[in-house]
């Protein structure tokens, strides 16, 4: 049997808060979100030649994962520091790079998508203790080829993107499209992408079943002359059959422990593996365009982002973090080199611009939009308070009016010619006929 080679990727994101409230209310729901990250390290502790686990975390749950009063309080369920030490084993997981906030980055302004983009490392290098990430998960896989120069200058390998908006320049066949890495570029920039399956990630999403993961996987690969690369991302931490405590009705027992079994039993084709590994080892082949989209939600295709913009109210909300982004990053340039007062509001003024681009306040539209106003109106006013320390901005200079041209100087005007004149004179003036006499009659 030829080897199939299996990219599991998943993403973990809570929005800001959202697990410190849910204590409050819902404190069943907490443990059973907390149960599914801790279910991944426990499940494939004894796997470690085997298993292969891409993950990605949000900034802001690995900010709750990391809170000392957060630990203490769900001290009894989890441990959050073990299961955070837990993820720096290197043989079981890949850290994907991602956005702090978990923004829609192609939704929002492009001014803030480096910050998005460097925060997220600051604190992964810290949690996961490693410095290099390979790869890069755009929150809710909402891609924009404007992204390709500001991740490769973060120094990133690979992106995912969604196989419904891969489009072949170079000649490929489906098989090619769909399972094997490729390039995509933008403005003299290059990143390999690598296509997620969407619907053998719908499968992995819903549940299903290792024999038939296996049979579809095998026919969806048939015709392929080369080592096929079958990635599959979903959420990680979303839905019944990831939280499932029941270990014969969850993804980690029921299905990818059953594959590790069957892999060294030596039953399977199937080959878990790293994407950076891939990459290393087969390379990445043809170039592609990548159209703008993001995957699909329960109700919606994902082209359009109507999951996150198809209502006024959503709608309203990202105009206004353009016109407030436009102000920050104004009066940021007008103020390099600040410190004090000036330089504190502006800090704050910042991360709640960024807090407030938060996906799931637009995901959830009408019922979670006024989370973005709240931060959005924190902006605004510090935002005041910067206008007042810097004061009236300075009157520009008017431009010098122009020097006149100088007129040409007028062409000197040729001398007339001298007439020579005759030796012997001007000729005398005739004289004017006399009439004649007149005759006297006879």
């Amino acid at each position: 049997m030829n080897e199939i080679f299996h990219a599991l990727v998943l993403n973990m994101h809570q929005p800001p808060s959202n697990l410190d409230d849910l204590l409050d209310t819902n404190p069943w729901e907490v443990k059973e979100i907390l149960f599914a990250y801790d279910r991944m390290p426990r499940t494939l502790w004894a796997y470690e030649d085997l298993a292969r686990v891409h993950v990605s975390f949000s900034g802001t749950l690995l900010e709750t994962l990391c809170d000392p009063n957060f630990q203490r309080r769900v001290y009894g369920s989890v441990d959050c520091g073990s299961l955070l030490w837990s993820l720096q084993n290197t043989k079981i997981f890949e850290i994907l790079g991602t956005g702090y906030y978990h923004p829609v980055l192609a939704l929002i302004p492009e001014a803030d998508w480096d910050e998005h983009i460097a925060r997220w490392q600051a604190l992964a290098r810290h949690v996961f203790w490693r410095n290099r990430f390979a790869g890069f998960w755009p929150p809710e896989m909402g891609f924009d080829e404007r992204l390709i120069p500001h991740l490769k200058k973060a120094g990133y390998r690979y992106v995912m993107v969604d196989s419904e908006y891969v489009d072949p320049i170079d000649s490929m066949n489906w098989q090619e499209l769909r399972y094997r890495p490729h390039i995509a570029s933008y403005e003299g920039e290059e990143i390999v992408v690598v296509v997620r399956d969407r619907d053998l990630s719908n499968a992995q999403l819903s549940g299903m079943d290792h024999g038939w993961f296996l049979s579809e996987v095998t026919e969806r690969t048939r015709w392929c002359d080369f080592p096929p690369l079958v990635a599959t991302v979903t959420d990680g931490d979303n839905g019944g059959w990831f939280r499932n405590v029941n270990p014969l009705a969850n993804f980690w027992n029921y299905f990818y422990q059953t594959e590790l079994d069957e892999i060294r039993a030596g039953n399977s084709p199937l080959r878990p593996t790293f994407i950076d590994h891939y990459l290393d080892r087969f390379g990445a082949h043809g170039r592609v365009s990548v159209r703008r989209g993001a995957w699909n939600t329960d109700t919606h295709h994902g082209w359009d982002f109507h999951q996150w913009q198809g209502g006024q109210a959503q709608r309203d909300a990202l105009a206004r973090i353009y016109e407030l982004s436009a102000e920050y990053h104004r009066l940021a340039d007008r103020s390099k080199g600040a410190w004090g007062d000036l330089e504190r509001v502006l800090r704050e003024a910042h991360w709640h611009l960024l807090r407030s681009e938060t996906s799931c306040n637009l995901y959830w539209g009408d019922a979670w939009v006024w989370k973005t106003h709240k931060d959005l109106d924190d902006v605004a006013w510090h935002l005041g308070e910067a206008r007042a320390i810097l004061g009236p901005e300075p009157e520009p200079e008017p431009e010098p009016e122009p020097e006149p041209e100088p007129e040409p100087e007028p062409l000197p005007l040729p001398e007339p010619e001298a007439q020579s004149l005759p030796e012997s004179g001007p000729e005398p003036l005739a004289q004017p006929e006399q009439e004649p006499a007149a005759t006297p009659p006879a």
